[in-house]
């Protein structure tokens, strides 16, 4: 992530601004998507996508990365890919008559990394990813090397196609922050995108498509400062701990959101607000990520499951009955 100029008396605020406006230029509609990948962002989180495939959102992570100025790598998961594939593997090398060991980083060693099609890859080479994701490093051999900073994952998954797939272990799902929905745009936001297209839009080239590094490391950094002093009532921290035990105790769940879950839920409800110009967590914060932070952490039963009761159905149903604080 390089220190792209940028202006001087310009808040922290404005810098992510600046950037969702940017990624606006190439990603018609989704903003409640682009905000939760920045949210993700703030507070070393990880955000899974899951959308039909055509819907932005290789584009949406590939405009992050430009806006924000980092490093970008994306890697398609396949069945045949391994855990060296991901995060780099040791090479055995001859010198001088003598041999010595060289560690080649793998793509994981980078800014952004997009894991297109996470689900198409055994959970051996799923499990790779774990220790990057949560403590940010990779192990080999008795070494550890340290990930660069910032880090974050945005992998993909297509909700309607499962011939070929794996699903994700409950240890996998747990490591993200948010599981946003890509839905199809509306008519007016489709009829602007053919209307960009039409007028010579590349979505394969950001330069072109007028998508600048508008934001840096320091920006991102005073923005992790800022959410760090982002405060939170104590009836707002009970809300929230309500909430996730609500989802253990719920007839409709056979498993429901971990401690984790609940200090993610915590982390991303100060970032929302901090995005929306606050320096306190309201409720209505909490109900916002609400969904987005648990749908992934819980377990409907099989047999509600059948007759289609949805994650997002039960949580609507547990978010409209614990009381909200005042």
């Amino acid at each position: 992530m390089t220190n792209s100029v940028t202006p001087e008396n310009r808040s922290p605020l404005d810098a992510v601004l600046a950037v969702r406006a940017e990624v606006a230029k190439v990603v018609v509609g989704q903003e409640g998507v682009l905000t939760g990948a920045i949210a993700a962002l703030l507070v070393h989180g990880h955000v899974l996508l899951e959308g039909v495939p055509g819907v932005a959102k290789t584009l949406l992570a590939k405009s992050l990365a430009s806006a924000f100025d980092m490093k970008f790598t994306r890697l398609q998961f396949t069945p045949d890919l391994m855990p060296s594939d991901v995060i780099g593997q040791q090479l055995v090398e001859q010198s001088g008559g003598g041999i010595s060991f060289r560690f080649r980083e793998g793509p994981v060693f980078t800014n952004l990394l997009l894991a297109d099609e996470i689900n198409r890859t055994p959970p051996k080479t799923q499990a790779a990813l774990l220790e990057a994701m949560e403590e940010r490093q990779v192990s080999y051999d008795g070494h550890t090397l340290r990930l660069p900073e910032p880090f974050l994952v945005i992998a993909t998954q297509n909700p309607i196609e499962y011939e070929g797939t794996y699903p994700l272990p409950e240890a996998q799902l747990d490591r993200f922050l948010f599981k946003l929905n890509v839905n199809y745009p509306t008519a007016e936001q489709e009829l602007e995108m053919i209307a960009r297209h039409d007028a010579g839009l590349d979505p394969h080239d950001m330069r072109s498509a007028g998508v600048q590094p508008v934001a840096n490391a320091a920006d991102l950094a005073a923005g992790r400062a800022a959410i760090q002093r982002i405060r939170v009532d104590t009836s707002v921290q009970q809300y929230i701990v309500s909430l996730c035990r609500a989802t253990r105790e719920s007839p409709s769940l056979q498993l429901g959101v971990s401690p984790r879950g609940a200090t993610w839920l915590l982390h991303a409800s100060k970032a929302w607000a901090w995005l929306s110009g606050r320096d306190f967590v309201t409720p209505d914060e909490v109900k916002a990520v609400a969904k987005p932070c648990m749908r992934h952490r819980v377990m409907v039963r099989p047999e509600l499951e059948l007759e289609g009761t949805s994650a997002d159905a039960v949580l609507d149903g547990l978010l409209a009955t614990i009381p909200t604080p005042r």
